[in-house]
This record gives C-alpha cells, structure tokens and sequence, in this order.
C-alpha cells in the first residue's frame, strides 16, 4: 500500500493553483509543530488530510494528529469511506498515542470493520472513545471492557432493520477504572436482583452520564448510584413505566429531553441545584404530566430552573394544578423558558385536552406560555429573576 495520503474523495487543486499557494504566505505552515497539531485536533480526518496535502512541510501532520474523528456523512459513498478508514488506519504514525477516537457509520457497519477500529484505538492508548453505529457491537464490548486508559466513553447502538426496535444488552460489568465520562444510546440494562439494575455503581471516578434511549429489561428499578456523578442527562420517549432511583451526593445538574414516564426518587437530591427539561407529549395520557410535577417536587433546592415551553404546556395538563400550592423551588434564583414552536403530537395533545374541557374545537394554545404557570413555579422565590427566551429564530 502506497504511503501516500488518503486523498480519495478529497478535492485537490490543481498544480498551478498549489503551487502559486506554497509560493504565498502560508501561516500555518509558519506556526510550531504542536499549535499546527492543536489546531488539526479540530477537523475530522478528511479535513486533515485535505489541509496538510496543500503544503510541503505539512504534508505528513495527518499521520501524526492526535485526534481521529471519522464520519460516513463526509463522504459520498460508503465504500470511499471505508477505503479512507482503512488506509487512516494503516498508514497514520503508530508512535504517536491516539488521545481522541469518534467513529460514526450511518447504515450497518462490516464487524470486521469495527472491530478492526477498536482494536487499532485500545493499541494507542486512546483516551476519549465514541462509536455510533447501526448493527450489533457485542463483539466488541470484552475489548472496550479491557481498556485501563479510557476517560470517556460514547456507545450509540442502532439495531439493523429498517425499524428501531430491540436494544443491546449493557454489559453487567465493565472494568473502566479511569472513566469519568459515559454516553450511552439505545441500550437495555438488565436486572441483577430483586427486580434492580445498578449499571453504574463500578464507575468510580464518573462524573457526567447520558443515558439517551435506554431502558430495562425484566427491572422495576433503575439505580444510578454514584458517590462522583455531578452532571446526569436523560433522553427518552419509552413509555415503560420503571422508577429511576438516584444515590448520587455530588449530583449538581439534571437535564431531561423527551416524555416524562418514570418517576424519579432518591436520597441526597439537595446537591442539585440545575434543573434543564424539555418535555414533549405525543398522546393524551395522565401519567406524563403528573410525573413531570413530581420530578419538580424530587429536586426541592434548585437555584436554577430551565424549561421549554412545551414543558410549561405538558404541566398544564394537570387539572385544577394552579389551584394547589407548590412545596418545592423555594431557593429558585433563576427562572428561563425557551420558546420554540410546538411539535405536531403536542399541539394534537393539547388540542384533544380543550375539547375535553368544552373548548371550540380546532383552538390552538392562546399563549406558548400558559396563563398562570410561571408565577405558580416562582410563587415561593417570588424574586427570582425569569428570562423568556425566543429560540425560534
């Protein structure tokens, strides 16, 4: 194999036009070996490769940059980026220690392939890992469990089909002793005892966990526990009906995006202290909203409250909700709603919601904001300061 950049797919100028850019300043060029390989840090691979080829003395940083962020979305074919991946791999400088690995493969991805990937990052050292791929990762999960370097970790599963059903089974141990950040999509966590699951307590050092899309299997109980976690994030719009317990003393901020289901319980939930949620309904079900209320009673000493207004109009749901009086958000310093159109399945939602209340048919919300619903999450920190903040735009 030619030793040569992998310039498949990249655009080169022609001749006269490199050769009148070498003859021109050329700043990078100029700069030490360690900003120039800062600043590569900062493309994917292809632009790397793009950016070295146009300058003599730059023509072999490619093989020496640190980080390798490959995605199938900058090429035009799968094949062409398969072949760049392959030749990335074989050709870059296996002396210099890979800090950062980000793989993202739309469509299914050959085993051999990926496997080929992990092991080729585990061998350098690599610290920051994330992998997104459609198919089945199970043969990879005993090298990801054997690596001791790793700090953070993104596994993003989709299953093949063209339906997303079933998820992959999160391994029940992994040995990470140095992790301290974990991304995970699209993952089941199964049951060690007494219908829980405690996927996360190995983790000693974890300080920041998104679990986007999971959920349990043949559970009752999620337990994130974690004496080190200060920043938990949560997607999902699974209508499983599980609780989450938290055990997490150092936890500081929360952030929510999909349908509220689960409710949320938990010791030591006073060390939060930012809450982010950005609620959405696609049915006309009691649960939701009655469970978003309860995570705002959970997290009683939040100095920080942000929601959407979709948030605001889930809430809403609740009957007669002004009428009762808030026990919670009594240190609320700061109040922001984010205005942003409504999705389809919450505007039907809510538009179902009137017609039970003997509102004209075909109403749509009077307001983003419902009437009455910010003074009643602010009406115990009455000083709090509250931002509106237009996102549509």
């Amino acid at each position: 194999m030619s030793n040569s950049a992998p310039e498949d797919e990249i655009t080169i100028p022609p001749k006269s036009k490199r050769l009148r850019h070498e003859n021109e300043e050329d700043k990078l060029s100029d700069l030490p070996d360690c900003v120039i390989l800062h600043i590569l840090s900062f493309l994917n691979a292809k632009e790397v490769v793009r950016t070295c080829i146009l300058s003599k003395r730059l023509n072999n940083f490619w093989k020496r940059s640190p980080n390798l962020v490959l995605h199938s979305t900058d090429f035009t074919t799968f094949k062409s980026f398969t072949k760049f991946v392959s030749k990335i791999l074989s050709l870059r400088d296996g002396s210099i220690a890979l800090q950062a690995l980000d793989f993202e493969r739309v469509g299914s991805i050959e085993p051999h392939l990926l496997k080929r990937i992990v092991n080729y990052a585990f061998s350098h050292n690599v610290q920051r890992l994330g992998i997104s791929v459609k198919g089945d990762i199970c043969h990879i999960l005993p090298c990801i469990s054997s690596c001791r370097t790793l700090t953070s970790l993104k596994l993003s599963v989709s299953p093949k089909g063209r339906h997303n059903y079933g998820r992959t089974l999160f391994p029940k141990s992994l040995d990470l002793p140095a992790l301290t950040s974990l991304h995970l999509g699209n993952f089941a966590f199964c049951a060690s005892d007494k219908g829980r699951t405690e996927p996360f307590s190995a983790f000693n050092k974890l300080n920041s966990l998104v679990i986007d899309n999971c959920t349990v299997k043949d559970a009752q109980i999620l337990c994130i526990s974690s004496e080190t976690l200060v920043n938990l994030t949560m997607r999902n719009h699974s209508s499983d009906l599980y609780k989450i317990e938290l055990s997490a003393p150092s936890l500081c901020t929360f952030a929510f995006t999909g349908t509220p289901y689960q409710k949320l319980c938990g010791s030591n939930l006073s060390s939060v202290k930012q809450v982010n949620i950005d609620a959405e309904m696609l049915s006309n079900y009691t649960e939701p909203p009655l469970v978003l209320l309860s995570w705002l009673l959970e997290f009683a000493n939040i100095k920080s409250l942000t929601v959407s207004a979709s948030t605001l109009q889930v809430l809403s749901l609740i009957p007669d909700l002004l009428k009762d009086k808030l026990t919670s958000l009594c240190n609320l310093k700061s109040l922001k709603v984010q205005l942003k159109p409504l999705s389809y399945g919450l505007s039907m939602t809510l538009r179902t919601a009137k017609l039970q209340k003997e509102v004209k048919a075909g109403s749509e919300p009077s307001s983003p904001i419902p009437d009455g619903i910010v003074d009643f999450l602010i009406q115990n920190s009455p000083s709090a300061e509250v931002d509106i903040i237009d996102c549509s735009r």
